[in-house]
């Protein structure tokens, strides 16, 4: 069912909207008011192992209490603890070890726990169901420099759906702004252009179970760009429930809109390789690739190297040619990184650039392992913030059991990278570091090719887990709720993050706060401490 929105400064008009019908048998709602939401438990049954124990004591083998636990081992004391009581706990975690339980155990005092067997079982346990969600696609529009590029008035399609089979979505429902609508199940949305907040939506989906989706919200910007030659609309859409084409990076998380017609420059993200080739003259690369015997200087009076490593004058011209080969091998897989993670392929390669002049190994001097030398501090900085990440990495290293918290199911939550041990942090952290390290004496050219370019998707994945963490510094110290951040400035904050820290960020946020001056990046770069202030060079470099 489609119905038409026009929405501007002054008014917004719905053209169709159907009275609400039955659900279930029971009114659930008139269109527009809230719904219940999600409300559906099934009873399954759960198979798992059973693992029988004795408390028993050493003289005359007297069973004091039996122990049923869900896990392999020993019982845990907890375990013990709450099966026995504390008296036998007490004297069973005072038993001293029997020297003499194999020849003559009844000279032993106090208690042991005997193993008894392990055996199958099944129990009826109340599970929740998926509940109904409603997507969100645009139609008549093309995806376009992380954006909807549209030659006529876009369409706003949701789309409801069901889970649990036997069932069915019956209707949608929502408000556009505060006009309620109704309607089948997937409803088609044409819209006009907006201002630059843009459309508020909220939208639910009703289903044959006798419940409701939760209340999810859309808003949608419409704009076209202040070029009298370009005719284009452009359309932009903050929802958790997206499921068209790729969007602008971040754009979510920070719940901002990037700029009217997309990205460009060094937020930009070529179709090809060949749209991101470089020419830098890089002395340090140049240096490596001479020094590695990739390129012979023999021609220069210096052998074409400075005291430092970095080529000269003479050694950079000879390199010229290789420098500019190698700087471009990895423009691929920076492509295809863009577009699984969304990051922008441009801003990886100018931060590949600037970190290591595209040689992957550690700087000399520095815990900084890498195309974008990451440090264990930035590390920490993944697992905190990119959670799946940390799910999909962690088992590789630490038992997968530990990871997923399998090893204490009574706990409903999972434990995340906080819950582990410093040393099981100590241990992923160097783990990740190494990953990307490239560096290899044993290797052509001293460089791990492979796990350098295995490293490029990692990086990719550093830069949303910084993204995330931005967010909150922001959060936390600019309280000026009325001013949003241009979405190019907070790509910057990004950047201070990623190359001095949270703390670097999180001060300088907080002055500007302070000094009641608007988050933008003259001023959050104005107050960076002389310790930050480096930052600022970095951001300036990258973002150019």
């Amino acid at each position: 069912m489609r119905f038409p929105i026009r929405a501007g400064l002054a008014a917004i008009s719905l053209v169709l909207i159907f009275p609400a019908s039955l659900v279930g048998g029971r009114d659930v709602s008139a269109a527009g008011e809230q719904p219940p939401g999600p409300d559906r438990y099934a009873v399954i049954s759960q198979e798992f192992m059973k693992y029988a124990w004795w408390l028993a004591r050493w003289s005359a083998s007297y069973i004091a209490c039996q122990i049923e636990i869900e896990h392999d081992g020993l019982p845990r004391d907890g375990e013990v603890y709450d099966a026995c009581g504390q008296p036998l706990y007490d004297e069973w975690i005072a038993t001293p070890s029997c020297e003499a339980s194999s020849t003559d155990p009844g000279t032993c005092s106090g208690y042991y726990l005997h193993f008894v067997k392990a055996e199958a079982a099944s129990r009826q346990v109340p599970a929740q169901l998926p509940p109904p969600v409603v997507w969100v696609t645009l139609d008549g529009c093309i995806p376009y420099a992380s954006t909807h590029r549209c030659d006529a008035s876009p369409t706003l399609v949701l789309t409801g759906e069901e889970p649990v089979s036997g069932y069915s979505i019956l209707r949608l429902e929502g408000t556009v702004e505060d006009t309620p609508f109704t309607c089948d199940p997937i409803c088609q949305v044409d819209l006009g252009p907006t201002d630059e907040d843009g459309l508020l939506i909220r939208f639910w989906a009703y289903s044959s179970y006798g419940d409701s989706s939760e209340t999810f919200e859309a808003r949608v910007r419409v704009r076209n760009t202040d070029d009298p030659q370009d005719p284009y609309w452009y359309v932009d859409v903050l929802t958790t429930q997206w499921r068209g084409a790729a969007q602008a990076p971040c754009m979510q998380t920070w719940n901002t809109y990037p700029p009217v017609g997309g990205l460009t420059g060094w937020l930009a993200s070529p179709d090809t390789a060949i749209e991101l080739a470089s020419s830098i003259p890089f002395e340090y690369l140049a240096g490596n690739l001479i020094s590695h015997s990739v390129v012979d200087a023999s021609v220069c009076s210096d052998g074409g190297l400075l005291e430092n490593g970095y080529a000269s004058v003479c050694g950079l011209e000879v390199a010229r040619a290789a420098v500019d080969e190698w700087q471009n091998r990895f423009d691929g897989l920076i492509i295809s990184a863009a577009q699984e993670t969304g990051i922008p392929a441009q801003l990886l390669k100018n931060i590949f650039s600037r970190e290591s002049q595209f040689w992957p190994g550690v700087t000399s001097g520095r815990s900084e392992a890498g195309l974008g030398q990451m440090t264990e501090n930035g590390a920490d900085t993944m697992f905190l913030w990119n959670i799946p990440f940390y799910e999909q990495f962690c088992p590789t290293v630490l038992d997968p059991k530990v990871c997923a918290n399998k090893v204490y199911p009574d706990l409903e939550e999972e434990w995340d990278y906080m819950e582990l041990s410093e040393v099981e942090r100590s241990l992923l952290r160097a783990a990740l570091v190494s990953s990307v390290n490239a560096h290899c004496s044993d290797c052509p050219l001293g460089i791990d090719l492979e796990r350098a370019e295995f490293s490029v998707s990692v990086f990719a994945e550093m830069l949303l887990a910084n993204c995330a963490q931005t967010g909150m510094v922001l959060d936390l110290n600019y309280t000026d709720d009325d001013f949003i951040p241009a979405y190019e400035d907070l790509w910057r904050f990004t950047l201070v993050n990623y190359n001095a820290g949270a703390g670097c960020l999180g001060l300088a946020v907080n002055e500007t706060s302070a000094s009641g001056e608007p988050l933008d990046w003259e001023h959050v770069s104005s107050h960076l401490t002389p310790a930050c202030r480096g930052a600022q060079e970095y951001v300036e470099d990258v973002s150019r």
